[in-house]
């Protein structure tokens, strides 16, 4: 085993081994964009961020949560694909910081439920972060 390859232990849905804490995020994500996609008109108005934006955004995560999915999957997890999909979350936080600042009127609804989503998101990496560190074999 390569000291950037990670083996699985723990629960299937453990917040404290990697692959627990992925497919959590596959759950959270997934679920997230597949409702985006089946209830856009009524998303889209709750938040005041439109049908299309709330298409592309439950396209976005549907396939993002596919590909952690198929990273969950593995029999060893790569420490580099880990740290991407860490790198794409806290992307997610600071862009959904940048969306509340210049997003010219989301609704009272949008205006809670993007900082609390960015909020579960950061959630996300500081498990995945603290998964690694307890799976480092150095």
């Amino acid at each position: 085993m390569s000291a950037n390859t990670l083996t699985p232990t723990g629960s299937v849905l453990s917040p404290w081994t990697v692959r627990g804490v992925l497919r959590l995020d596959v759950l959270a994500t997934g679920g997230n964009g597949l409702a985006y996609l089946a209830f856009t008109g009524p998303f889209g108005e709750l938040l005041g961020l439109g049908r299309a934006v709330v298409v592309g955004l439950g396209a976005l995560l549907t396939g993002y949560a596919l590909a952690v999915a198929a990273l969950a999957a593995r029999r060893r997890t790569p420490r580099p694909a880990v740290l991407a999909v860490v790198g794409v979350n806290s992307t997610w936080v600071v862009l959904s910081s940048v969306v509340l600042a210049v997003h010219p009127a989301p609704t009272a609804a949008g205006a809670v439920w993007i900082p609390l989503q960015a909020a579960a998101v950061a959630l996300f990496v500081v498990l995945q972060l603290a998964a690694l560190r307890r799976s480092d074999p150095r």
